[in-house]
Formats: structure tokens, C-alpha cells, sequence
């Protein structure tokens, strides 16, 4: 059984990290770039551990270069997306991989994305959201201009703000001011945690940042009593299994906590997170909750109406792809 035609809804993947190697190394060549040393024997990305992968990753994104790279880069990836039946995705999005955090000049790079958007949406049916991301590990200030970036284009394309990179780099608290500054213009908010950092870095999240999503969130298990606290408070978790997986966050698939945050009642979502870098697709998620969970349309069917309901987007476009999730008469 294939699950590739069920339509999806993906709510947690990083544009850069969808780009195809294929895509980067193509670029790499037009602008005469040496990056090779970032790909395996396959062709695929090379990476040793989680560090190692984010230094793969910002040497990936050197040869964006120019909005139109951008531009080319959300088609590509709009265009494999839409082949695993994703009809809904939102997107981490970075202002320093962008013009470096000057405000003009993401104008300009996200013109190109929205771009690429429309088009895709019209031919293939997905529709595509950005959120803005601070950089965790590139420091505080450095998440300020991004921020800023994030509320001077808060709209129909912008809809959220969160913080991606290494979560061991500082507590949650020491990002306050960014995320006070997109709440205060109306953005909703998420930010990776407990990917790594256990319980506590969840738990401080949740406080001090204020989210109503957390990217990843696994780490909350050693906690029952903040898995409560996530249920009660219907804090959805953006889960990314085969990237835990692959980066040894869990010991494998059959120790992934997913199905044991959703039987406490805590909202879960699927998504590929970095799909190339982790050799998975939305099907092969879908496959593999299927084969070691035992998880059918049914289960799907939840999963989707979850990140439906907590997609960072607004009605119409709500109603929109709600009407595509519907199965075919």
C-alpha cells in the first residue's frame, strides 16, 4: 500500500533544507562554487552528526545567492513536494540567508518566493506559507533583524515567526525580545525545542516564548506532568520523525515517542523537516508511522485535520485546503 495520493498537510520544513541536491550542486556549478565536500558517493548531503549537518546546511545555502536563486529554489521544491500529495505547507524561511538580514533586500528575495508561490499553487495545487526564522545559534541580536524583517512583512504570504538552528545555543528566555516583537504585531509564534534539549528546554519555551507550536517537541516525554501541560494547553507539536531518526535524536523508529504524546492527548503533525538531508518524503513518513505503528487513513485523516486547524494561515486559505483534503467522490 502506497499512501502517496493522500493528500497532506506539512507544517514543519526549512526551504534551504527541501532544496534537492541536484538543485544546489547546479548552482554551485553556474556561480563556480566548491562545496563538493558536502555531498556523499550518492550525490546526497554528507553529514556526520547534528553540528556537522548544520555546517552542511549553511555551506547548501552559499549558493543562494540572488532572489532569483529564490525564486527557482521554491519552485523546485513546491514541484517535489507536490509529487508526495502535500496540498498545504508552510515553510521556515531566514532573513540572514536572505540579504543578510537587511530589511530591503528580503523585500526582494521574498517577492521571488511569493512569486514561485502563486505560480506553483495555480499549476500544482499546493499551497505554500512562509515563517520567519531567527537563527538560534547565530546569537540574540542576531534574531532581532529578523524579526524585524518578520513584522514589516507580516501577511496573505509572511504568516508566522519562530526560531530554528542549534537549540543548545542559550535558553529560551535569551530570545524574549524577538518573539515579543512579532506577538506584539498579531504573528502567531513557534520555535524548535526538545529535539535535544529534554524537558526543560520545552518547558522554558513554552513560558517564556509563549508559542502555540513547537517544532519537533519529542523531548517533552521524560516529563509527564509538561505533556499534561501541552495537552491542556493544546500546544501542537510539528513532528519530524525520520529526522529524529536519521540525526539519532531517537534510537530508531520504534522508540519514536509519537504515538505516546498522541495517546496522552497532546496534537501531533507530521513533517520531513529537511526532507533530502534525511532521504524522506512525506510517503515515506506516512509509510513508516504505517509499518511500525500499525497507522491507516483514519489516523491520517487526524493528523491532517490537526495541522489544518493550527496552520498559521488565514481562513480563506483555511477553507481553501480543507476542501482538498476531502476525498474524491
Amino acid at each position: 500500500m502506497t499512501f502517496k495520493s493522500i493528500p497532506k498537510i506539512e507544517l514543519h520544513t526549512h526551504l534551504e533544507g527541501c532544496a534537492p541536491p541536484s538543485f544546489i550542486k547546479g548552482l554551485a556549478a553556474e556561480k563556480n562554487i566548491d562545496i563538493s565536500g558536502i555531498f556523499a558517493a550518492d550525490g546526497g548531503y554528507a553529514f556526520r552528526d547534528f553540528d556537522h549537518f548544520l555546517q552542511v546546511y549553511e555551506a547548501a545555502c552559499t549558493t543562494l545567492q540572488s532572489p532569483e536563486d529564490f525564486r527557482r529554489l521554491t519552485m523546485a521544491v513546491l514541484e517535489e513536494t507536490a509529487s508526495h500529495g502535500v496540498v498545504y505547507m508552510e515553510s521556515f524561511v531566514s532573513p540572514d540567508f536572505c540579504g543578510g538580514g537587511d530589511l530591503a533586500a528580503w523585500r526582494d528575495y521574498l517577492a521571488a518566493m511569493v512569486d514561485a508561490a502563486n505560480e506553483a499553487e495555480e499549476k500544482l495545487g499546493i499551497t505554500l506559507r512562509g515563517i520567519v526564522t531567527g537563527i538560534r545559534h547565530f546569537g540574540p541580536d542576531a534574531c532581532k533583524p529578523a524579526a524585524i524583517c518578520a513584522v514589516e512583512t507580516f501577511g496573505s504570504f509572511i504568516t508566522g515567526y519562530g526560531m530554528a538552528g542549534g537549540e543548545m545555543a542559550g535558553r529560551p528566555g535569551d530570545y524574549a525580545y524577538s518573539f515579543d516583537m512579532a506577538r506584539e504585531a498579531g504573528m502567531p509564534l513557534t520555535c524548535h525545542a526538545g529535539e535535544w534539549g529534554g524537558p526543560s528546554m520545552v518547558a522554558e519555551t513554552i513560558r517564556d516564548l509563549k508559542v502555540s507550536r513547537i517544532g519537533h517537541g519529542i523531548g517533552a516525554i521524560g516529563d509527564p506532568a509538561l505533556v499534561e501541560e501541552i495537552a491542556e494547553k493544546e500546544i501542537v507539536l510539528e513532528v519530524c520523525p525520520g529526522s529524529n531518526v536519521v540525526l539519532k535524536a531517537v534510537d530508531g523508529w520504534a522508540l519514536h515517542p509519537i504515538v505516546k504524546l498522541r495517546d496522552a492527548g497532546v496534537k501531533v503533525t507530521v513533517s520531513t523537516d529537511d526532507p533530502p538531508f534525511f532521504h524522506t518524503t512525506m510517503t515515506a513518513e506516512y509509510d513508516m508511522l504505517n509499518r511500525t505503528f500499525g497507522w491507516d487513513e483514519d489516523d491520517f485523516k487526524v493528523v491532517n485535520e490537526t495541522a489544518l486547524a493550527a496552520a498559521f494561515c488565514d481562513d480563506d486559505t483555511r477553507a481553501r485546503v480543507a476542501k482538498r483534503l476531502e476525498p474524491a467522490q
